[in-house]
């Protein structure tokens, strides 16, 4: 099973896991991002995040995971990034890496994220609990 998408859907960690599963894997790394209640840069306590995507999100997304997963080392790869309002507490990505060795999965799926990321045209809108909101990351 490959998981590389952009939804409007709730992620399930699970599923991840198992679209990775492979007996030649000894370590599978996990990077779960959650909606939480503040932003350090924020005054204001948050309620809830709104993602939008570029059209092109869901590609760019298969492109950079492609590219990890095509590495000799890596075994498999599943990451995917959650669109539409999300409230506290809620999944926004999840990145899933298989490799023989847990360093190299640690490290891997931490590059995965940090790509997505700075390359991902996904923007997060913060909505404050006073009703105001601020976008992030423009």
């Amino acid at each position: 099973m490959s998981l590389r998408q952009v939804v409007d859907a709730p992620l399930s960690v699970e599923q991840h896991v198992a679209a990775v599963d492979d007996p030649r894997a000894g370590a599978v790394a996990t990077f779960v991002g959650r909606v939480r209640d503040h932003d350090p840069s924020v005054t204001g306590r948050v309620v809830a995040l709104e993602y939008s995507a570029h059209p092109n999100a869901a590609a760019v997304l298969a492109d950079v995971v492609g590219r990890v997963a095509g590495r000799p080392d890596v075994l498999a790869v599943a990451a995917s990034h959650r669109v539409g309002r999300l409230e506290v507490g809620e999944v926004a990505i999840v990145v899933t890496v298989a490799t023989a060795h847990r360093a190299l999965a640690f490290d891997v799926c931490r590059e995965l994220v940090e790509t997505l990321k700075a390359e991902l045209p996904i923007w997060k809108r913060e909505v404050l609990a006073d009703g105001s909101h601020v976008w992030v990351g423009m």
